[in-house]
């Protein structure tokens, strides 16, 4: 190549080199990824909005801390299109899309709905 061999301490030099390279990109993703992981188990009401921000964050430090932040404090906005027990449902059903899972006990959901606009109706 160059006028010189490559021996044993070369490749052991390179491998590592690539364990490390891959170590910090797992890590990286973790990272990135930790406030939607967050919000997601806590059920934050905006843990997709946590999500996206926690991994836009790459671009800057300070939305990632943001999100972070965010995770933990769940928003003191009240949505008034829907009662307490159909927000409920449709905080579950957005976090077993999140999740990746299928509708969450459709029934149970199915329940708040119906009671949430009974109580409407009434």
């Amino acid at each position: 190549m160059l006028g010189f061999e490559l021996d044993f301490w070369d490749y052991i030099t390179f491998a590592t080199l690539i364990v490390l390279g891959a170590a910090f990109l797992v890590a990286l993703v973790f990272i990135l990824g930790l406030p939607g992981r967050i919000a997601i188990a806590r059920k934050h009401p905006d843990a997709e909005a946590v999500n996206i921000m926690g991994w836009a964050g790459f671009l800057a430090v300070v939305p990632w801390m943001q999100a972070f932040l965010w995770a933990f404090k769940p928003t003191n906005i009240v949505d008034i299109r829907r009662y307490p027990k159909a927000e409920d449902a449709a905080i579950d059903e957005q976090i077993a899309r999140l999740k990746g899972q299928d509708q969450p006990e459709t029934k149970a959901v199915e329940e708040r709905k119906k009671a949430a606009t009974s109580h409407a109706r009434a």
